[in-house]
């Protein structure tokens, strides 16, 4: 049976070793080929590898700063962006662990082969031109623990093989154009970092989405995302450090409960149609440095306690309806408080923007977060 202290060590090990290329990769200078590497001796696991990675080099169809250049031969391990490492459960046979091909400016497809990568801990594709879907076959690979395909023209529904991978902790898709639902399973996925934003995903904030263990949330600029903040969001309080939901399409209230998030660094609310107050709960967010709820329905008073959150740093509030602020806000380095309704402040809205909007039925949220109709017995608005 595997060992799992040792499979431990082989992920971080793999994830080490691939870092160094973050800040290198680039293809090799112009000159006269090298002298070839001896011949390798390889496993099974390599030789998997091997047809994995050749099959990888047919499937692109441009490599214009030729990083696939020395990817011949049997020694894979060679191969420029593959990593190899001791197998996590035989350490003495090599095998690999991580390809990171980040910014290659590669197009071209991936292959089903790439399941016969089976030890692959770090899977790095970013800011390249690959098309097509994700293989199904990678919910083979039960060792990976990053994926990172963003910035490409990847297309097609969720890919749901990730879903399989038990050692999964990073998962970065955005910028391509998936569309369709996203499995709420996600939610439940033990990871800890999830990126999905810019793509073309249509579906709303499940019941599980409070159940999600990751420290990082990032769901921007899914504008047919939808659904409402739960009052359950206070359950993510264990591990959650930042929540991205800009430009997502939310129609909510924010509930008290949020300020149960006191591990939480940045949020970021900002154009949506959220209604309704600021809870004052934020106060709580003892961590907070980033707050931005512009472009939304707010409305009420600033709360002092969140202007007096000891590391808040920027705080973002402009384009929505707030009639008051304390004076404490101005002691945050960087505010914003442009087109509100604040008397004596610059640059707000027109008076009768802000009278019309004292004349809309107050705003209800239901025990779920959403914004409640109003009710059939409410009193008609004001004339003046």
């Amino acid at each position: 049976m595997r060992s799992s202290t040792t499979a431990v060590m082989f992920l971080v090990l793999a994830t080490v070793v691939s870092w160094p290329l973050l800040a290198s990769a680039q293809p090799a200078p112009s000159m006269s080929p090298p002298s070839p590497p001896p011949a390798a001796t390889n496993n099974s696991r390599l030789e998997k590898a091997y047809v994995a990675l050749q099959a990888l080099k047919r499937a692109i169809t441009d490599d214009p700063k030729k990083l696939t250049h020395n990817w011949c031969g049997p020694d894979v391990c060679n191969y420029f962006g593959v990593f190899c490492a001791p197998a996590p459960d035989d350490p003495c046979q090599r095998t690999v662990a991580g390809v990171d091909l980040n910014h290659g400016d590669l197009a071209g497809t991936l292959p089903e082969e790439l399941g016969l990568l089976s030890d692959l801990a770090v899977f790095h594709l970013n800011s390249n031109r690959f098309c097509g879907t994700l293989p199904e076959s990678l919910r083979s690979l039960h060792l990976l623990h990053e994926i990172d395909v963003s910035n490409n023209q990847l297309s097609g529904g969720f890919p749901t093989q990730l879903l399989c991978l038990p050692n999964l902790q990073y998962v970065d898709i955005r910028f391509n154009n998936f569309c369709g639902e996203v499995p709420s399973a996600i939610f439940d996925k033990k990871i800890d970092a999830l990126f999905i934003n810019n793509n073309h995903f249509e579906f709303s904030l499940p019941k599980s989405f409070s159940n999600s263990t990751a420290s990082v949330i990032v769901l921007a600029n899914l504008p047919h995302l939808g659904g409402c903040l739960p009052s359950s969001i206070g359950d993510m309080a264990g591990t959650l450090n930042e929540l991205i939901l800009l430009n997502s399409g939310i129609s909510s209230c924010i509930p008290p409960e949020i300020g149960k998030l006191d591990k939480l660094t940045v949020l970021d609310l900002s154009f949506n149609s959220i209604a309704g107050t600021l809870p004052e709960t934020i106060g709580n967010m003892r961590a907070l440095e980033q707050l931005n709820v512009a472009h939304n329905m707010l409305a009420g008073e600033i709360p002092e306690s969140i202007c007096a959150l000891p590391h808040l740093k920027n705080f973002t509030y402009s384009d929505n309806f707030f009639c008051g602020e304390p004076h404490r806000c101005f002691e945050v380095p960087r505010i914003d408080d442009r087109q509100n309704c604040i008397a004596g402040r610059p640059d707000q809205r027109s008076g009768e923007e802000c009278i019309a909007f004292l004349h809309r039925p107050p705003v209800h949220c239901d025990a779920h977060g959403c914004i409640a109709p109003p009710t059939a017995h409410a009193p008609p608005p004001p004339v003046y």
